[in-house]
């Protein structure tokens, strides 16, 4: 049996923390910018070669349920920093005639997994254990995810769906100037975890091909036999095999006991629009409804953009969401989420009446609320609106980048570490700094809490946008930034998703800024008042893919320029 060692060296550890890739922050957009601009369907994704395998779904007569089956699988093919069919994601859905719901197809703690698997015997967390390696997995939910959404919405065969996909694994992925810069900052710890070179170890350039024929056997074994394949079959038997021989503790029965669920979706009223996102467990509908209802009593409109007063009333309510959030949020399947108390309006306003302009709220003397009766950044996201009308929101994820590092040659794809997600012991942070407790702690079965927030926005009952993002912590405050830049600041749908992000998420107790984005004059504003400011580390806060409908009916793409995020509509 190989052992993956955990011993892993710090400055590898933080570089898996947040995706800062070295290439350049997007420049301030000049005013009235618009993105692509279609008359009947739209598709943002990370890459171009997704969204346009999805556009020509719809073209074909496929609808938005059709053009998500072929873009989360494209995704794996030219995306798997994120991509996946060893993870899990969510998504929103809004049907033409008003109808909505959503997906929960996020992993699960194996049958054998335990409260305590990730401590030693002095009780403190085994640096490594749950981000890279075997042992880090939890049971995928991908393939059940699109077989789900396939059975009750889609229109053409799976067959005609995947073809074009397993046609780009055959041919081919040019390699861009952010993915060269991706595969170079991970091949160290890539290399080390795998022990061996594999298919994304390689020293690829901008301009390279990158042919995944693995994947392509795996997709046309997936579409001959269907879900089970992944499941019960072939596929599936050697993915346990290759777990077993890594230590892993995945199982026949937790395959067979996998299912994707549908969910009543959060529905949270903000002025004349209805912001529809995903429930527990994944944090995002709850933690942004809060957020929102915290700082609707304030004039935002008549405020400046990123200007002191927008960024501290911002922060202020973001902090005690967040510190909400490490307490009660959990699977609602094994966990009774307090959701109506968290976000009736007596008690946000009473979460809010301690704030002031006058200076900073430090988050150590911010806790829970009391109520009555009582993660990525390595993720992606791809918003879809179809020629009938119909809207898609998917946020989809293996949690870290390239998940757990672990990549399954045979069959094309790496596993996930969305083990990490859990609770691993009450006030340790995880890779994304946040901190849990045992609302989130781990059980068999149990699904682990994520911040993704795929989201349906509608405006005086029509459907106005569709949003979401990647960013582990930072999605809910990056999706949260973009609707305001548009409701608030009358920001075009691509200024809104190129505008620069701040974030506060209870601890650590800084606002985290995108560098060279904010003015001086404004940073030592917030500074006086006693705000922690972080721009030392150049990351950037989201990669958001959002769809506005315009008032002419048109619809509007914002493909985020932090990557190779593409637009494409018809």
């Amino acid at each position: 049996m190989t052992k993956i060692s955990f011993s892993i060296n710090l400055v590898i550890l933080s570089g898996l923390l947040f995706v800062s890739c070295k290439s350049k922050l997007p420049e301030t957009t000049e005013k009235n910018k618009t993105g692509e601009v279609a008359e009947k369907a739209m598709l943002v994704s990370a890459r171009r070669e997704a969204s346009k395998i999805g556009v020509d779904i719809m073209k074909k007569g496929g609808n938005a349920f059709d053009a998500m089956v072929a873009t989360e699988m494209a995704l794996a093919v030219s995306y798997p920093f994120a991509g996946n069919l060893g993870g899990g994601g969510f998504m929103v859905y809004r049907t033409a005639d008003g109808n909505t719901g959503s997906l929960d197809y996020r992993e699960k703690a194996p049958l054998a997994a335990s409260k305590n698997m990730y401590l030693d015997e002095n009780g403190e967390v085994i640096e490594g254990k749950s981000t890279l390696g075997a042992m880090a997995s939890g049971v995928p939910g991908t393939i059940a995810g699109i077989f789900k959404v396939h059975e009750k919405f889609g229109s053409l065969p799976i067959q005609e769906i995947v073809q074009p996909v397993i046609e780009l694994a055959e041919k081919g992925v040019i390699v861009t100037q952010k993915q060269q810069e991706r595969l170079q900052k991970y091949r160290d710890v890539l290399l080390q975890v795998n022990q061996d070179m594999t298919l994304y170890t390689k020293a690829y350039k901008k301009g390279d091909t990158i042919k995944n024929i693995a994947l392509a056997h795996t997709l046309k074994r997936i579409v001959a036999n269907g879900r089970s394949e992944f499941y019960a079959g072939e596929t599936g038997k050697k993915m346990l095999e290759f777990l077993k021989q890594r230590g892993g503790i995945l199982t026949e029965e937790d395959l067979l006991k996998y299912e994707a669920k549908w969910r009543d979706p959060i529905r949270i009223p903000y002025k004349e629009y209805q912001i529809i996102s995903m429930p527990p467990p994944s944090s995002g509908g709850i933690v942004l409804g809060q957020i929102l209802k915290m700082i609707e009593p304030y004039p935002l409109a008549g405020y400046q953009p990123n200007s002191a007063k927008y960024i501290q009333v911002l922060t202020e309510a973001e902090r005690r969401a967040y510190a909400d959030r490490s307490f009660y949020l959990g699977d609602s399947d094994f966990y009774d989420v307090p959701q109506d108390s968290l976000l009736a309006d007596a008690y946000l306003s009473d979460r809010m009446s301690d704030f002031s302009f006058e200076q900073a709220t430090p988050s150590s003397t911010i806790t829970h609320g009391t109520i009555s009766g009582y993660e990525s950044n390595e993720t992606t996201h791809y918003s879809i609106v179809d020629a009938m009308g119909n809207a898609v929101s998917v946020t989809t994820t293996l949690n870290g980048a390239y998940g757990s590092k672990l990549y399954i040659p045979e069959l094309g794809f790496f596993m996930n570490n969305e083990m990490n997600d859990f609770s691993l012991k009450p006030g340790v942070p995880n890779m994304f700094g946040l901190v849990g407790a045992e609302a989130n702690a781990i059980e068999p079965e149990k699904r682990m809490l994520s911040s993704m927030t795929p989201t349906i926005i509608e405006k005086n009952g029509k459907l106005w946008m569709v949003v979401g993002s990647p960013g582990g912590s930072t999605i809910i405050t990056s999706v949260l930034q973009t609707f305001l830049n548009v409701a608030e600041f009358d920001l075009s749908m691509q200024e809104s998703v190129s505008a620069k992000r701040f974030h506060h998420q209870w601890l650590p107790d800084e606002i985290m800024m995108e560098p060279e984005g904010f003015a001086k004059e404004t940073i030592q504003e917030l500074q006086q008042k006693g705000y922690k400011i972080n721009q030392k580390e150049s990351r950037i806060i989201g990669k958001v893919d959002a769809i506005k409908v315009l008032p002419n009916g048109n619809l509007e793409g914002g493909a985020d320029p932090r990557g190779d995020d593409t637009a494409i509509g018809f």
